[in-house]
């Protein structure tokens, strides 16, 4: 008798576990730093959201928390992810220095081509060579932006020259080297800092793509814009992470997870940087509707740019072989990597 109300008991209890896992129900906090009306938004998690919530009927759902709401600062929010404060984050690798130094190699001078493309390379390098960096957290995507473009209050940029004496922003480590190689005076910041530093003259320039500028309100501020000539690598690109608390990831039932799987990885890599530069077309329009002076930096001023920068490369590599990775290789993984998605 006993007997078998242990093999009741313990039937039962496999019952109510399966039953358990069958009917889990997750709400993801999701935390960025840009407002609801922007693209990582409106455009990525929104449907990204949706998305998870009808494949697996309705059992993920999402709560979106824009603009720092849960608190902190933007480069706290990686650590988030990792600490469970937010269940999924989205940043910039670079915010936290020398953290992801295997994945800065896309944001060195002049390696990107397109957002999409470069993209599906910083995945496909992201799972071959620098997964070790985030092993803290259960990564989703990373991707990038699309070319960033010289943003001034005070004058033209024309040439290499017009950058000596200029306080530049930029985002990230290796921009903040880039501006300093070609005559700048690099001042880096997160991108919500950038408004009232430019106001208050704390900044005469920024490095910024088209689509943040309106957002941000850049294009209020700014009295000149120069491009780099279209058919030429971009001047520089910034290295997105879109990631998960591991521990909450690993609680999920293998059919919730198999969701999520399913909307991770190259493709929503290659959605997130192609919708980023995708709205980069109308923050242009906005710029121009708030009477900026936008030029093009032609390809024969880049070269001597290029020239200018090209020692960072080197300078990465062996930064990357002295961490205990093959510099050179890693760094013509990348560009290969970029040379095959782009079309």
């Amino acid at each position: 008798m006993k007997r078998m109300l242990a093999k009741t008991l313990i039937a039962a209890s496999i019952a109510a576990s399966a039953f358990a896992v069958q009917a889990q129900e997750v709400t993801l906090k999701v935390h960025h730093f840009l407002s609801p009306t922007t693209f990582i938004q409106t455009g990525v998690f929104e449907p990204w959201c949706a998305k998870l919530a009808k494949e697996s009927a309705n059992k993920i759902k999402c709560q979106i928390y824009p603009a720092m709401q849960l608190g902190g600062t933007p480069p706290q929010l990686y650590d988030q992810a990792k600490d469970g404060v937010a269940d999924v984050v989205w940043t910039v690798a670079g915010y936290s220095a020398n953290r992801f130094p295997m994945t800065e190699v896309f944001e060195l001078p002049f390696m990107m081509t397109n957002a999409e493309a470069t993209s599906r390379a910083a995945w496909d390098f992201y799972k071959n060579h620098s997964s070790h960096e985030f092993k803290d957290t259960h990564i989703l995507a990373v991707h990038v932006h699309g070319p960033g473009y010289l943003f001034t209050t005070k004058k033209q940029m024309n040439t290499m020259a017009d950058f000596k004496g200029m306080k530049f922003r930029a985002p990230t480590r290796l921009t903040n080297k880039m501006l300093g190689m070609l005559g700048a005076t690099p001042v880096g910041m997160p991108v919500p800092a950038v408004p009232e530093a430019m106001s208050k003259g704390v900044i005469d320039g920024a490095v910024i793509p088209y689509q943040v500028v309106p957002s941000i309100k850049v294009n209020e501020l700014a009295k000149f814009a120069a491009e780099t000539d279209p058919k030429y690598n971009a001047l520089y690109t910034t290295v997105f992470v879109i990631a998960m608390n591991k521990a909450k990831y690993d609680s999920l039932s293998p059919d919730l997870k198999k969701v999520i799987d399913a909307n991770s990885g190259q493709e929503f890599s290659a959605m997130a940087g192609k919708t980023q530069e995708a709205d980069d077309g109308p923050g242009r329009e906005k710029v121009k509707a708030s009477g900026v002076t936008i030029n093009v930096i032609p390809a024969a001023e880049l070269d001597k740019w290029k020239k200018a920068t090209d020692s960072l490369d080197d300078e990465w590599a062996a930064n990357i072989t002295k961490l205990g990775q093959d510099g050179p290789k890693s760094l013509q993984a990348a560009r290969d990597l970029i040379k095959k998605y782009t079309k």
